[in-house]
């Protein structure tokens, strides 16, 4: 005997799992390979076969079927919990980052709606219009994309939407965003020149000259102590790096001692006689101001560089001295200067001495892979586009010497001839 099917009531033949429910609409029931009921439904009965195939295209792929109302800020909850690996103050920073830009609206976005342009345009938005700069966006995808990752792994997504997204807005902004320079020879020797006159900013000198002859991070220096380096031997010795940032809870911010990224980062770098100079400098000011070091972080202490109160120094205090000390140059600079043609300081950091320093042994001739290990760098291609900055201005400052140079000479030639001219 012939079993009846169910029709609906246009007399259509209803496939399993289809009703046609008492108001007209349609219902599809299925359940996941997990045994969990789900429902679809729909106005008319095309519309819910239209959506019975995306079912099944998800089943297929093994993309679950409750992933329509989790939201990307509900992923962002699972990847907080299940993130293990990453420093302390990194994770805060991941976490600062999505809190901070993409939860309030972004984050609310349910991800069977999300696309790859919905993620282009966020950024873009970004850029655009709440004028973050690149790097910040940069930070941010790089918690989104392992955050959206996770919703790959665990079968709510097909693809990773946010995949090569930063790329085109890299592209796009490329020319807007402002490259850090290195400063030119003169200006680094009235820098120099500057903190090495006795008055209110020749306390900074050693800690900024260890800067720029070393090309040491800030954080490396900040977190040298006197057994880091050997006077004798003239060398430094990086293992570990000092950072400030918000721990979150009840301590919020405070620092904490973090051992490098890479195996790059730990090394042996040589000591200039420049460098020993500034740290005997620094020892025996601390020694006539009767200074000694007050702070221990993570078992870590008798730092070198250390405030007037024998606390650890703050990057964003170095920042703002520097800040200072280029301003009160420049007018020092401009109230003496008997003609137009003087140099200034440009506005910079304290990451600018390090790429100072890296440019100067650009200058100089200094192998790559010697580059390399000096500065830390695990990628040689880090190295390599330094390089390649700094040797494109050599290149064009040496060109304009080459002009100058003809010039001269023609110069001469021409008060030659016109000495024979007038001897005639």
């Amino acid at each position: 005997m012939a079993v009846e099917r169910r029709k609906d009531d246009k007399g259509r033949v209803l496939k399993d799992g289809e009703h046609q429910r008492t108001n007209g609409t349609y219902e599809y029931k299925w359940r996941d390979k997990r045994g969990k009921r789900h429902s679809i439904y729909a106005k008319s009965l095309d519309e819910l076969r239209d959506k019975e195939i995306d079912v099944l295209r998800d089943a297929l792929d093994g993309i679950r079927a409750d992933k329509n109302d989790l939201s990307i800020n509900d992923l962002y909850y699972r990847w907080v919990q299940l993130k293990k690996g990453l420093k302390l103050n990194t994770f805060q920073n991941y976490k600062y980052m999505y809190t901070q830009f993409v939860k309030p609206d972004f984050g609310e976005m349910h991800i069977v709606d999300l696309k790859r342009s919905d993620v282009r345009a966020f950024y873009n938005y970004l850029a655009d219009t709440q004028h973050v700069k690149a790097n910040t966006i940069d930070n941010i995808h790089t918690v989104l994309h392992q955050v959206l990752e996770l919703g790959v792994e665990d079968e709510y997504l097909r693809y990773n939407p946010s995949d090569n997204a930063l790329k085109e807005l890299k592209r796009a902004h490329n020319a807007d965003s402002e490259k850090r320079r290195a400063l030119t020879v003169p200006e680094q020797e009235l820098f120099e020149q500057y903190l090495s006159k006795n008055g209110k900013y020749h306390r900074w000198y050693p800690i900024f000259i260890v800067m720029m002859w070393t090309g040491m991070r800030v954080g490396e220096i900040v977190g040298l102590r006197w057994c880091d380096i050997d006077l004798e031997e003239e060398t430094i010795s990086v293992n570990h790096t000092l950072v400030y940032f918000d721990k979150g809870g009840s301590e919020r911010c405070g620092f904490a001692v973090n051992t490098p990224k890479t195996k790059a980062g730990e090394r042996i770098i040589p000591m200039l006689p420049k460098v020993k100079e500034a740290f005997i400098m620094e020892k025996e000011y601390q020694k006539e101001c009767e200074i000694t070091c007050e702070a221990t972080v993570d078992g870590y202490t008798d730092f070198i560089f250390i405030n007037r109160f024998g606390g650890v120094q703050h990057q964003g205090t170095l920042n703002k001295a520097l800040r200072r000390i280029i301003r009160d140059c420049n007018y020092e600079v401009l109230d003496n200067a008997k003609d137009k043609e003087v140099v200034t300081l440009p506005r910079f950091s304290n990451h600018s001495l390090r790429h100072t320093f890296t440019t100067r042994m650009c200058e100089a001739g200094v192998n790559i892979k010697a580059m390399q290990d000096i500065l830390g760098h695990a990628d040689a291609e880090t190295t390599l586009q330094i390089y390649t900055d700094a040797t494109k201005e050599l290149k064009k400052s040496e060109m304009i010497n080459f002009e100058d140079y003809f010039k001269a000479q023609r110069l001469v030639k021409f008060k030659m001839n016109k000495m024979e001219g007038e001897n005639e």
